[in-house]
Order: C-alpha cells, then sequence, then structure tokens
C-alpha cells in the first residue's frame, strides 16, 4: 500500500509538473490567440434583492479533440479557478457542475467533460442591494484544455451588464444537467486501506453503471477498480485510497453513467459492513434466461472437465447398474439427477447466505477449509478401499442396493466434489447468480446442477442410449476394482492439498485418520465376518481416535507458495495498481491448488518457457493471486470483475483496462498477447522494474 501511494504521488507530481511547464509556456505563446474551449458568461434573469441570483459559465471547445476538467481533475490536469468581482456584500458560491466523464490516458485517469459543458455558480444577493444600479460583473477564469497529447492553460476576462440582463432560454437545459444535490448526507470509513462510503439513494433506483468522482483531491486510487453493494436504501462505495488526507467532510457526484448521477455529501460514520454485490453494470446484465442456459451448459461441461475426472468412476458404476431394466434406469437416473440438484442447490444458499452476512468467498468456498478438505480425504480414501472390494456398505453410495437411496447418493457427491472450478458457460452465471435475487440466483444453481446430471437423465429415458452401453456382467466387478486407481489419486491429491494448505505435519495426522477410519470400515462390513471382529474394530477405533486428536493438536503451517518461472508478485489491488503505473503491460491471475483447470493451465500455458522469454521482451509484469485459503481482497476483487471463483485471468494492455482471457487458455495465447504489447510498450516509468 505505501508503494503504491508512493508511486501514485510521483505520478500526480510529475503531471503536475507537466502542467506547469505546459502553463508557462503557453501563457509565453498564447498572446491574443482563441482560447481551444471558448468561455462566456450567462445570468438567469435580472438579480433580486435577498435572494440567489444564478450565473453560467458555458464553455464550447474549438473542435471536438478538445476536452475541458470536473473540478477534480484526477492524476493530471487542474481543476478551474475564478476570481470574482462583484458588488460590496454580493457573494458567489461553489460551482456546481455536470457528471463528468472518465478518461485514462497512459495509466492516468482524467475526470473530463467533452463537448460543449455548463457550470453553474449561484450567487447570493443581499436584502437591500441596489439591484437597478450595479457596475458591470465580472470574474476572471484559469482553467486547462487538453487533447489526448497536449494540454494548453486558458484564460478568459469574462463580463456582464447586470442591468441589461435578459433570460437564456438555454437555462432550463444547463440546470438539467447538474448532478442534483441528494437530500440526505452519507457516512464514510477507513477500513483494509479503501474508503467506504454509504451514499443514501432508493433501493428501486436504475444504478447503471455507478461510479463515484470524489471531490477531495488524492484521496483515492483514481485508477482502481470501485466495488459496489446494495443495502436496502442506501449504495456502499469501497475505492482504495490515494495518498490524500482524510478530510471532515466528503462530497462528490455518483454518477449513473450517460450524464445522469446524483452529488452528495457524507460525514464520517458508521458503513454497513455487508450488502449484496453489485457489480459496475449490473442492470444491464445478461437476462435470466440467458444466465440459465450458460449455468446449464457449465454444468453440462463441468462432465469433461480435469477436475471432474475424479468422480467419473462412480457415474460409469451408476450407468452400469441401470442395464437393461427401463424401469430402473429412470428411476436411478431422476435420483441422480434430485442428489445433484439439491447437493448445488444447498452450496448456493449456503455461499449466498455467507456473503449476505459480510464473508468474502466465491464458488468452491468449501475447498478452503481444512476440515471439508480432511473430510472430503477421509471419504476418497473410504470409496477406494470400497472399489478394491476391502468391505461393503449395503444399500449406500458405493454399492447400488434397492431403490433410489444408492443413485442419490452418487449425485450428492458427484456434485460435491465436482464443482471445484468453473469452466466455460459457468463462469458467467455464477458472477451473475451473486448479483442477482436470491430467488434467481438458486434458479441459477439449480440448473448447473441439471447440467451436470444431465447426460445421465438421458440414459435414463433414452433407450437408444441405453443400448449404446456394455451389458451388466462380470466385467463390472473388474471394472470397479480398475476405479480405485483414480479414487487414489484423488485421495493422494488431497493429501498433498493438505500439505500446501497447512503443512507436513497437518497433512500425515489426515492421512494417519484416514487410514484408521478405513481400518475401522474394513472391520465392521468386511465380506466375511471373523472372531477378532470386536478387537479389529476397537484397535480401528483407538487408531482413528489417536489421529484425531493428533489432527486437532497440529497447529497450520501452510507449505510455501509454488515457485514460478515467471517470479510474479503476489497480487494485492495496490501492487495491481503500482504495477499499472509503471506503463508497462500486466498479466494477472488467479489459482488454487484445490482447482484442477488451474493446475492444468499453469502446466500447459503459462509456465512454460516460451512465455517467459515473450514476457521478458515484452516487458510484462506478472502477480498470481493464490486462493488456496481465504483471502478477502482476493475474494473482493474476483466478484468485482464479476468472477465467482477462479480461475481467472486478466491482462492489462500498457494504459488500458483489464481484458479477460478464457477460463481454458491455449499454449499460444500469452505469447501471442506478449508479442502484440511489444510494439507498443514505452520505457519503464523511474523506479519500475
Amino acid at each position: 500500500m505505501i508503494e503504491a501511494r508512493m508511486l501514485n504521488g510521483l505520478r500526480s507530481l510529475l503531471a503536475l509538473l507537466a502542467c506547469a511547464v505546459l502553463f508557462a509556456s503557453a501563457a509565453f505563446a498564447q498572446g491574443e490567440r482563441e482560447n481551444s474551449i471558448r468561455a462566456e458568461l450567462f445570468a438567469e434573469g435580472a438579480a433580486v434583492a435577498g435572494e440567489e441570483w444564478t450565473l453560467a459559465l458555458h464553455f464550447t471547445p474549438v473542435s471536438e479533440e478538445w476536452h475541458g476538467y470536473w473540478r477534480n481533475p484526477g492524476d493530471a490536469g487542474y481543476g478551474m479557478e475564478l476570481d470574482w468581482e462583484l458588488p460590496a456584500g454580493w457573494e458567489a458560491g461553489e460551482p456546481l457542475y455536470p457528471v463528468p466523464e472518465r478518461l485514462v490516458i497512459s495509466g492516468l485517469m482524467n475526470h473530463i467533460y467533452e463537448g460543449a459543458y455548463t457550470v453553474l455558480v449561484p450567487v447570493s444577493v443581499p436584502a437591500g442591494a441596489d439591484v437597478g444600479d450595479v457596475a458591470a460583473i465580472a470574474v476572471e477564469a484559469d482553467y486547462l484544455a487538453c487533447t489526448d497529447t497536449i494540454c494548453v492553460p486558458q484564460q478568459a476576462r469574462l463580463t456582464l451588464d447586470a442591468n441589461t440582463i435578459a433570460l437564456d432560454p438555454r437555462f432550463d437545459r444547463w440546470r438539467a444537467a447538474i448532478a442534483p444535490l441528494l437530500d440526505r448526507e452519507g457516512s464514510f470509513a477507513i477500513a483494509n486501506g479503501r474508503l467506504r462510503i454509504a451514499v443514501p439513494v432508493p433501493a428501486e433506483l436504475d444504478l447503471g453503471a455507478p461510479h463515484v468522482f470524489i471531490g477531495e483531491p488524492d484521496l483515492v486510487d483514481y485508477t482502481a477498480d470501485q466495488a459496489f453493494f446494495r443495502d436496502g436504501d442506501r449504495l456502499i462505495a469501497e475505492i482504495p485510497l490515494g495518498r490524500g488526507t482524510l478530510p471532515a467532510t466528503l462530497s462528490g457526484i455518483l454518477s449513473f453513467g450517460q450524464g445522469e448521477g446524483v452529488r452528495f455529501t457524507a460525514q464520517p460514520g458508521a458503513v454497513p459492513a455487508s450488502g449484496t454485490a453489485f457489480a459496475p453494470g449490473a442492470d444491464e446484465l445478461p437476462s435470466v434466461w440467458l444466465a440459465l442456459l450458460g449455468a446449464l451448459l457449465g454444468g453440462l461441461l463441468l462432465n469433461v472437465m480435469p477436475c471432474v475426472f475424479p468422480i467419473l468412476s462412480l457415474k460409469a458404476l451408476s450407468l452400469a447398474r441401470a442395464g437393461g431394466d427401463e424401469r430402473a434406469a429412470r428411476r436411478d437416473a431422476l435420483f441422480y439427477t434430485l442428489g445433484v440438484v439439491l447437493a448445488c442447490l444447498a452450496l448456493g444458499a449456503l455461499l449466498l447466505a455467507l456473503r449476505a452476512a459480510g464473508e468474502q468467498i466465491g464458488w468452491a468456498f468449501q475447498l478452503q477449509e481444512l476440515a471439508v478438505v480432511v473430510a472430503l480425504l477421509v471419504l476418497a480414501a473410504a470409496i477406494t478401499a470400497n472399489f478394491a472390494g476391502a468391505f461393503e456398505l449395503p444399500g449406500l453410495v458405493m454399492r447400488g442396493g434397492k431403490g433410489g437411496a444408492s443413485s442419490f447418493g452418487t449425485g450428492l457427491l458427484a456434485a460435491f466434489v465436482a464443482t471445484p472450478c468453473t469452466g466455460p458457460f459457468m463462469a458467467a452465471a455464477m458472477g451473475a447468480a451473486l448479483l442477482l435475487p436470491v430467488a434467481q440466483a438458486l434458479a441459477l444453481f439449480a440448473a448447473l446442477g441439471v447440467g451436470l446430471a444431465l447426460p445421465f437423465l438421458l440414459l435414463g429415458f433414452v433407450p437408444g442410449l441405453r443400448r449404446a452401453l456394455p451389458r451388466p456382467g462380470p466385467w463390472m466387478a473388474s471394472f470397479r476394482r480398475w476405479m480405485a486407481l483414480p479414487m487414489g489419486l484423488t485421495a493422494l491429491a488431497l493429501v498433498w492439498l493438505l500439505w500446501r494448505m497447512a503443512g507436513a505435519g497437518f497433512a500425515l495426522a489426515a492421512l494417519g485418520l484416514s487410514a484408521g477410519a478405513v481400518l475401522l470400515l474394513a472391520v465392521l462390513f468386511a465380506r466375511r465376518a471373523g472372531k477378532f471382529r470386536v478387537a479389529g474394530a476397537l484397535v480401528a477405533l483407538a487408531a482413528t481416535g489417536t489421529f484425531s486428536v493428533l489432527l486437532s493438536g497440529q497447529s497450520a503451517a501452510p507449505a510455501q507458495a509454488s515457485e514460478s518461472i515467471h517470479d510474479p508478485r503476489p497480487f494485492s489491488e495496490a501492487a495491481l495498481a503500482a504495477a499499472r503505473a509503471t506503463g508497462q503491460p500486466v498479466f494477472v491471475w488467479f489459482t488454487a491448488d484445490w482447482c484442477v483447470t488451474c493446475k492444468v493451465n499453469e502446466s500447459a500455458a503459462i509456465e512454460r518457457e516460451a512465455v517467459r522469454a515473450a514476457f521478458e521482451e515484452a516487458g510484462v509484469i506478472t502477480l498470481v493471486g493464490d486462493w488456496t485459503r481465504r483471502d478477502e481482497e482476493i475474494a473482493r476483487f474476483l466478484t468485482d470483475q464479476g468472477a465467482a471463483g477462479v480461475p481467472l485471468y486478466l491482462w492489462y494492455p500498457a494504459g488500458e483496462g483489464a481484458q479477460t482471457l478464457p477460463q481454458v487458455l491455449t499454449p499460444d495465447l500469452l505469447t501471442d498477447l506478449a508479442q502484440q504489447a511489444r510494439g507498443s510498450v514505452t520505457d519503464p516509468a523511474p523506479g519500475s522494474d
């Protein structure tokens, strides 16, 4: 954070120095030359004693390439300064501006006006003033006019004869363009290096694509992404801090886009800790039907994603059990689908409830909890032993028993294990689920489950597809034993994950607990009952209890982060802002050790020597966000990007905004991006890497 503020300060200082040089040179050369943005002074009718009188400064660029600035110009430029000549006792108030626009040039944010615009200035006329005999009113205006490449300071002396004034017919239009002031004050606070503002706006107000323009200079990082949350009749905005001093009163404009917005003021006070996430442009989300289709397709594609492979054995056995009995096939398909959909709904409801309570979590959040991973390890070890024939569990998931209990349990397990990563179509749908109302969000989770179960649902109800399956027979016993191999590899992967999350001691204790649990199951449910069953059960139970105690006493000591040939910086919003401020291209990837898709992408497309060489030639700065364990900053950033989980890959061309890359990376995608960036990368700023 300190590094980012220093860089922001240096960036602003350089911008101000550049403006000063431009001002001096332009003032010398300008002479009688016409301003690039012409200024005119108008009045809203004649002044009335004891009332407020409104003057208008109307600005018109000589061509469309020129733009003017808001009162807080952003990272560069400077705001307008006015020096009024008014009768004694008359007082000019704070200028009132329209809603500005954003313009990013070389990584610098500018708050600008394109085209003609008008600034209104209220003037207090004292009671008893002789408004019929007023000397000419004048103002010296200093302001800045810029194109995308040059800036020219402007100076204008504007006069107005208060005794011969006619109401300009454009005043109504000018006043309508001014952002209206909210009738209630908001509140603001600082938390975790971010400015949090609660702006009182009605819950039913269409916010469009919100953005907060802060009036106080340098208080926030202008180029950083802003996060928004709904809390009833309040909109909560979170903005990373800049280098400015915290004011006693905050003011600014909440923009809705397209020139619409409201002015607000805020006092220090309590800001709600949570709310419903609202991404910029959330009111323009694709229709719910498109999101449902995306969730359905995403769930269907999970059947072929790498993170689903460990449970393919369960599905294969489930299909083979259906055999030629049409009634049994339909029953199993329905119960399997019911299990999958209920599991997805349960995970989705828990996710939404935790987020509503203020938790910064996303999809696959359950795999960030050690207890859940340990439970999965025990389950995977038990399934492996069951497939290998060490024991049978009558009527439960692994045996197929009578009725739909087996298929229902298989569906529950399949959904729970199959959803740690997101894939194509699913990413947008799950991101929308975090922004939609609860009922619609749960419908998306249900659609995801239907998509995951769809192949089995079709096999249960389409006889032609079932006839394509091998006939049930003795081969199934051998196939089942072979399926112990991928499940065993899954168990080993979970041991590795626990080592990454909590250290070697914790992983060994969890492995011992799993072995004790498998031994206990083998003794209790062995095919042949022996006279030593009770003694064996007691030994297994003692071993399980011992390792449980050891596990509870282990302190988590995560292994060091995986090394990368790119030597990336750890992700933080401050680190991202600092990297973007250098003017070099930036690549950010978000990963987790439990995300198989992430690891496949890293092996096939990121951790390649060709990519490293291309990145070095193009001066690409790399950052990695490791979401293996909970990280509120990463979770919040993912939400801001409309992503429900990992993987997420962002490419920032030099001086431009983020490009979201596909969730399945091709080997040449990153090298192509780096090669495209080579011709546009400028020399890095002083002090950059």
